[in-house]
């Protein structure tokens, strides 16, 4: 006797370890455009799917992400909270309004294009240098290709733009990836998060006690032109960690998931390396195909919302979560193969997986530009890279905010069957 499958029930309880993110995401997605989920510590919000509507919310003037002010609950949530560190923190990504615009406006230029353009020869070098070093660890077995390449050159490229001494690399390296973890404790979050804290107040007394020429400094000594303001200290400890952030997750997951996209996708690869394919277009089509941010946590209507378009109404301070992976794979936009990835989809730059909006993420060109360094330069120097296991057996983050791999093993030359 076969057995039907047992409909969701609503509230939606988010699987904390994402064990398959994209299923989740359609599951969600035939439930209508905000459905009802649940957040871990019971926390619900409503989890919006559809494309149009996410562009609508993220451009409203009355939705905040500042929960202080526009969260009702916000006064009774515990301490401990595994997810506090994403409504806590004083900086640009959760600012509203005026406080938005003076505080992105005082961490702007550390992603502005002068510097971006100062990075490039800084990443070729980090990826030389990283290149190199996986090409001394093929002893024939299997390399985890993240974590001795993929994670270490993005951290590598913000703490340079930073000026974090390299004596901290380790140490930001082993705290900031665990804020993104979904499936920790309250303990575990309540610890990894002091942790971080600490690192970052260090790093800002470093600075003040050796200023340099770097973001850190910049920011210590930033004054805001229009209303004569500084970072206060929480709000300067914060922005370094967006900074870190923002500069770093998005770009592990792009390289990682990019990586197993033409992986799998050997003739595509073939294109690229032939120049019939631009890379360029295959960054885009990576960032649709896997947005390195599933999920971003929480948005606030300041007042009752009805969406003409869809008919969804939103209440006051209702916690909204925006679904970025429903975007990259969205059927009506991206048709029926939404799925598959393909560099010559006409549709490879209608995503958002850098947001939309006021609070467009900073690091969206630096990321970028990684990517565009580095992707051919590891596929230049190891020609018969292959995976090491099938794709379906990669492990994913344990997070529904940051969707990325737990480790990526791969062979880095050409392996012979005995």
């Amino acid at each position: 006797m076969s057995t039907q499958p047992t409909a969701p029930c609503y509230p939606y309880r988010l699987d904390p370890d994402a064990a398959d993110i994209h299923t989740e995401t359609a599951t969600l997605r035939a439930a209508g455009p905000a459905p009802l989920v649940e957040l871990p510590g019971g926390i619900t919000a409503r989890l919006v799917t559809d494309t149009g509507l996410i562009k609508r919310l993220l451009t409203h003037p009355q939705v905040s992400k500042d929960a202080l002010r526009h969260w009702p609950a916000y006064p009774e949530l515990p301490e401990d909270w595994p997810l506090r560190a994403w409504v806590d923190a004083r900086n640009a990504l959760t600012a509203y309004g005026e406080e938005h615009t003076r505080l992105r406006r005082l961490i702007g230029p550390a992603f502005g294009a002068r510097r971006i353009r100062a990075l490039a020869p800084v990443i070729e070098e980090i990826t030389a240098d990283l290149l190199d070093g996986l090409a001394a660890l093929d002893t024939g077995g299997p390399v985890d290709l993240r974590g001795h390449f993929a994670w270490i050159l993005p951290l590598t490229v913000v703490n340079t733009a930073l000026g974090v001494p390299e004596k901290m690399h380790t140490a930001f390296r082993d705290t900031i990836g665990s804020l993104f973890a979904t499936n920790l404790t309250p303990q575990q979050a309540v610890e990894n998060l002091t942790a971080v804290y600490r690192l970052l107040a260090e790093l800002v007394e470093t600075k003040r006690a050796r200023p340099g020429d770097d973001v850190t400094t910049d920011l210590i000594r930033a004054r805001d032109e229009e209303t004569g303001t500084r970072l206060s200290d929480q709000e300067l400890l914060d922005s370094l960690m967006l900074l870190i952030g923002a500069g770093h997750e998005t770009t592990v997951n792009l390289l990682t998931h990019g990586t197993v996209d033409l992986l799998t996708h050997p003739g595509q690869l073939t294109a690229l390396r032939a120049g019939s394919a631009r890379w360029e277009d295959a960054v885009e089509e990576m960032l649709r195909h896997q947005p390195p941010i599933a999920n971003i946590i929480m948005r606030f209507p300041t007042e009752d919302i009805t969406d003409e378009t869809t008919g969804t109404h939103f209440r006051t301070g209702e916690p909204l979560v925006i679904s970025y992976t429903a975007v990259g794979r969205d059927p009506g936009l991206h048709g029926e193969g939404a799925g598959t990835f393909d560099i010559t989809r006409s549709t490879r730059r209608d995503h958002l997986s850098f947001g939309h909006g006021p609070h467009y993420c900073l690091g969206a060109e630096l990321a970028r530009l990684e990517a565009r360094i580095a992707l051919p330069a590891l596929f230049d120097r190891f020609p018969d890279l292959t995976l090491a296991v099938p794709a379906e057996e990669l492990r994913p983050l344990p997070s529904f905010i940051s969707n990325g791999h737990q480790t990526l093993p791969v062979h880095l030359t050409h392996q012979v069957t005995p």
